[in-house]
Parts: structure tokens; sequence; C-alpha cells
């Protein structure tokens, strides 16, 4: 590996970005590569891009735009601004620690990975997380194995970690970009032939961002997955909308044109 490329998609986090992306930085510099993070900002409603300034790191490139238009497109707007050649992402906000990136990466050399995803049901993982959530989790987890073959216990957790080829080949087919963007990602890359999946341990502690989420706004969210999941399956396997016979059907974005070659 000769640079590691971290996206942060940011959402009014204005209070916590700046500890997230200096833990990351402590951890990252744990390793003897080079490396930069990229803080998305999903929509400029808040602080957040002058809290990130107050960091003064050149490795911090700060990318964004001023409509909010959801976590997929976010994190998939930092792919295309990246100039690594193993590129991961991970979620803000304090639940996950970032200590588990080091691993993640060495895990990935190690095993030669396409990718490596953080995962609650690791034998390894430290998780503090309620148990509604672990149900619904659960459910839509034998769901995503029967509609897709993947042979993985948790897809949802913010934290992967890609290689470069992999992203070129897959990013310009994708189309989700807020509720399944972490499944269209692993089906169409699993449907590509990119099977090389492993997961790894983190600590997540959903205790700190719990009171910020209601019952009503997590039925939302589980009934947009599963719509979202469907429409993946329908997209993969009955239109084959993904298959290069099809490209002439993608729909492209200059915006999230990833870069082919390595800065």
């Amino acid at each position: 590996m000769k640079k590691f490329s971290l996206i942060i998609p940011v959402y009014k986090q204005e209070h916590t970005i700046k500890r997230d992306i200096q833990s990351a930085i402590k951890a990252l510099s744990t390793l003897s590569v080079p490396f930069e993070i990229i803080p998305v900002i999903d929509g400029e409603l808040d602080n957040s891009r002058e809290e990130i300034q107050k960091i003064k790191d050149k490795r911090i490139i700060i990318a964004g735009y001023k409509t909010n238009h959801g976590k997929g497109y976010a994190v998939r707007y930092g792919f295309a601004h990246a100039t690594g050649d193993v590129i991961g992402f991970m979620d803000a906000g304090g639940d996950l620690n970032v200590s588990a990136l080091p691993l993640m990466i060495t895990q990935f050399l190690y095993q030669k990975a396409d990718i490596v995803i953080g995962s609650k049901r690791h034998p390894g993982s430290k998780i503090i997380y309620p148990w509604v959530r672990k149900i619904y989790s659960w459910v839509y987890q034998k769901i995503v194995r029967i509609l897709f073959g993947l042979n993985i216990t948790d897809t949802q957790v913010g934290m992967k970690i890609y290689k470069r080829k992999l992203l070129e080949d897959v990013l310009p087919r994708l189309l989700v970009k807020q509720f399944a963007f972490d499944i269209e990602m692993l089906a169409v890359s699993y449907y590509l032939g990119y099977t090389r999946i492993y997961e790894a341990p983190v600590e997540l502690d959903f205790a700190n961002v719990q009171s910020s989420i209601t019952s009503k706004k997590v039925i939302y969210t589980v009934k947009n997955m599963l719509q979202d999941t469907l429409a993946v399956f329908y997209r993969l396997y009955i239109l084959h909308y993904y298959d290069n016979t099809n490209k002439r059907k993608w729909r492209f974005d200059p915006e999230l044109n990833f870069r082919i070659n390595i800065g």
C-alpha cells in the first residue's frame, strides 16, 4: 500500500467532528503509511467546516457541497476526491472507536482483501447496542444473505475499507445515495467477482447517540432500507442493470467521477 485515504461523511456534526478527526489522525499515525483524511461536508448546515479548519494538518482535505444529499452520496463524493490506492470510510459522531482502523488496514493487507468491513457480530467486537436495534439488524442480515448470497454477519457498520481497483469498477454503476448504499456496494462488488470480503472487530457504543434517535425515525429508516435493498435486488438479478452490457444506462454524475490515476 502506497497511501491510505479515509473518507468521513459529515452531517451537522460541529460538536464532535474536530474530536473525531483528531482521533483518526492519532490512530492512523501508528502505521508507517502515508495517509489523507477527507471529511465531506454533506450540506453546509452548521459550523462543521469551521471546526475542521481549526485542525492545522496538511493531510486533511476538506470536501463538500451546500445541499444535503445523504450519506451514500457523501461517501462516493469523498471516494472521487481520494488519491490513495486503499480507501476507506468511517462514520463520524462518536459511536465508533477509530482505534479499530489500523487493525482493519493490517488485516486488509495480510488477507489481500477486496473489502474489509467492521462487524458488530465479530467475536472480538465490543458493543453497547440496544436490543431492539440488534433484532432489526439480525433480521436485515438474514434478508441480505437470502437475496444476495453474502456470507457475512453485518453489512451496516460505518467503517469499511476497499481496494481502489474495486471502486473504479463498481462506483460508476451505483444508484443509491442514502439508505442502502452499503448493501448496494457490497452486493454489486460480490456479483462482479470481488469476493474476498472479510469482517473485522469494532468497538461501538451506541449509547452516545441513542438519545437523538426516536422510534419513529428508526421505523422510517428500516422501511426505506428494505425498499432500497429490494430495489438493488431487482436491478441486479431482474434488470441486470449493473452488468457491463448495460453501461449506457448507468447514470453519470460528474461530481462523482472517480479519478483513475493515483495522485
